[in-house]
């Protein structure tokens, strides 16, 4: 069966000077965030943007992957905290989105550094929003391997 997600917009105004909200259609988890074409390409100043929402989503999509697959191997991890930074960037005259580049600290028993960067790029190459983005988007991934005898308290 099919997982249908939904987010709903309002906006108001021409692209310069209008403005809109973004909300959370399906789990009502947030609702009315602020969003307008400044907040994309000059300061997000307390307001969000599609290119935030996007990294939201990705570095939560290659976590669940890269948790996925760590296990998988045996490999269960203790902690991972990641960050995607989205480029939005003008190519050719037009504004898009250029690339997704994912920084992921982990900390996971029995493995090593070699072996996590591995898994982590097999994780950004096979989470669902990576293969949206693919061949469209250049897509990176930084990973590090904490000792778990560092990791921090939740």
């Amino acid at each position: 069966m099919a997982a249908i997600r939904r987010a709903d917009v309002v906006w108001q105004g021409d692209l310069m000077k209008g403005s809109g909200v973004v909300s959370a259609g399906t789990s009502h988890l947030f609702t009315d965030l602020p969003v307008t074409w400044a907040s994309r390409t000059e300061e997000a100043n307390g307001r969000t943007s599609p290119e935030e929402l996007l990294a939201a989503a990705h570095a939560s999509c290659f976590s669940m992957a890269l948790s996925n697959g760590l296990t998988q191997a045996g490999h269960p991890p203790e902690r991972l905290e990641t960050t995607a930074e989205v480029t939005f960037d003008r190519v050719d005259g037009s504004w898009r989105v250029v690339s997704s580049a994912l920084r992921v600290r982990g900390w996971v028993p029995n493995i090593d550094a070699a072996a996590f960067q591995q898994a982590a790029e097999r994780a950004k190459d096979m989470c669902p929003v990576s293969q949206a983005l693919k061949n469209n988007v250049a897509l990176s991934v930084e990973a590090t391997l904490e000792s778990t005898a560092r990791r921090p308290v939740a």
